[in-house]
């Protein structure tokens, strides 16, 4: 079982806020989106040699706000509905969470800026993956709390299935270095 860690962990005003739950994921997730030029993401993305079902790039934006919308709803949702709750045990365990979701947020975050900021791409694999496995146990954990709560986090954690697949098949036909991997757009043979 995991612990509470206050310091670990967001504000509670943060998830007993449904704006807050939710405006602040998508909000971070598009700052470090952007953080990094958009225009040097998707060149990066086009370039590199990628597995197949490699989706286009456009679809990124919309799947990743309503994923971060989703998770800030099933934050909000299973925190007030623990901390409400006569069950001390639905209370200790949406505090649990909050620790855990405080921390799958910050891997998610940090994932960008490893493989298109750095281009790193085992490290970027080794956190998609230590991501999956802390938001399946937030997912089991919210989901004692408030069913509905755990199975809000059940696109993410399927969408998170598809990126680990997308990042290690990346690192894996690009030999784990996307140094002199990529192509400047001018060499690229123009479609007419």
């Amino acid at each position: 079982m995991t612990t509470y860690i206050p310091s670990l962990t967001l504000p509670a005003f943060v998830f007993e806020q449904p704006a807050a739950a939710i405006l602040l994921p998508i909000a971070a997730g598009t700052a470090v989106g952007f953080s990094i030029s958009p225009k040097e993401t998707q060149k990066t993305y086009l370039d590199l040699r990628q597995p197949p079902l490699r989706p286009p790039p456009w679809v990124f934006g919309p799947v990743w706000t309503a994923l971060y919308g989703a998770m800030g709803y099933a934050a909000y949702r299973a925190w007030t509905t623990g901390m409400n709750s006569f069950d001390a045990k639905k209370v200790v365990l949406a505090k649990h969470g909050a620790t855990l979701y405080t921390i799958q947020l910050a891997l998610n975050l940090i994932w960008t800026p490893l493989f298109f900021g750095f281009k790193r791409p085992i490290e970027a694999s080794v956190d998609i993956v230590a991501l999956t496995g802390v938001t399946g146990y937030l997912a089991y954990i919210w989901g004692q709390v408030d069913e509905v709560s755990g199975w809000f986090l059940a696109p993410y954690l399927a969408w998170l299935g598809f990126a680990n697949y997308l990042c290690i098949g990346a690192g894996y036909l690009n030999g784990w270095s996307f140094t002199d991997k990529e192509k400047s757009l001018s060499e690229k043979p123009k479609n007419n």
